[in-house]
């Protein structure tokens, strides 16, 4: 099965190459971004559903990267409509833990196997005929699909929501197991000024306009799943009548100037206390990030 994942994450990685062209020595993914010191401070609210350090009530360090989705490191900002936020926390006995968010709530397919399908189709063009056939045997990414199309311009790294779409399982003192979500959310939402900024500068201002924002935070909002809520499944949204509550809060601090570039965010690195769902996205991620890492590192 091992060489199966492999096999497909090289895969993954080749369409991606295909479709984006090669960038030697950059994420096949995110590939700009930067680096930002921060500190989480949990509120204790989740410490009755899980045991993880770092959502108790002593606050941790934490590292956060902000990137433009696409695999071209000298992408516009304006063009690339999805962005990236992802947290290192940094937990007792020197374990580290990961959320990686995007600003879509869902994923595009249900699997890596159509995931890769999808951007091999992509490479080749693809005409409207093509797409519609693709949405008819995929009918789940139709979600995403409308959510990226009917996505405003992208106007602040630090007044926009993230969501690490993947559901986890928290899991208690009494070893109860709880299916949750999360999401990011901003302290401060987008003004008029940052629209009229966005608007005349339309090449790479983000990382300025957050550096210029600095502080920033973010609180952490959990959702808990009920029965009946797919939990893997990263296409598909809960009801929005779930219970949600503020775990804890982000404040991001200070610019990293020269920062470990060689971290892979790999959000099925959990703590005890936390366990992945079976999601095969969420699976799929850590053998596509070691093929990735693998290149850049050769300077490929």
């Amino acid at each position: 099965m091992e060489n199966n994942d492999n096999s497909l994450a090289e895969t993954a990685i080749e369409s991606i190459e295909a479709l984006m062209g090669k960038h030697p020595g950059y994420r096949r993914a995110h590939a700009k971004g930067s680096y930002y010191e921060a500190i989480f401070t949990p509120n204790g609210q989740a410490a009755a559903y899980t045991t993880a350090a770092h959502l108790q009530q002593k606050a941790v360090k934490a590292v956060v990267r902000f990137s433009d989705s696409s695999p071209n490191p000298k992408m516009i900002d304006g063009l690339s409509p999805v962005k990236g936020m992802s947290v290192e926390f940094h937990l007792p006995a020197g374990e580290v833990t990961y959320l990686v968010g995007v600003t879509v709530p869902v994923f595009l397919t249900k699997t890596p196997e159509a995931f890769v399908e999808m951007l091999r189709l992509a490479a080749e063009k693809p005409g409207p005929r093509d797409l519609v056939k693709m949405l008819i045997k995929y009918p789940e990414s139709k979600a995403a699909f409308r959510i990226i199309k009917n996505t405003k311009p992208f106007l602040s790294y630090s007044t926009s929501c993230y969501y690490p779409i993947h559901a986890f399982y928290f899991v208690n003192k009494e070893g109860k197991r709880q299916a949750v979500k999360y999401k990011w959310v901003p302290d401060e939402t987008f003004s008029l000024e940052a629209k009229k900024e966005a608007a005349i500068h339309t090449m790479d201002y983000l990382e300025k306009e957050l550096d210029e924002q600095l502080p920033v935070g973010f609180t952490l909002y959990v959702t808990l799943g009920e029965e009946g809520d797919p939990v893997d499944d990263s296409t598909a949204s809960w009801p929005e009548e779930r219970t949600t509550f503020a775990a804890g809060h982000l404040k991001i601090r200070q610019k990293i100037q020269q920062p470990n570039d060689q971290v892979i965010f790999d959000p099925t690195i959990v703590p005890r206390g936390i366990e992945c769902s079976a999601d095969p996205v969420l699976h799929a991620r850590p053998n596509i990030y070691a093929a990735s890492f693998k290149r850049r590192k050769m300077g490929l």
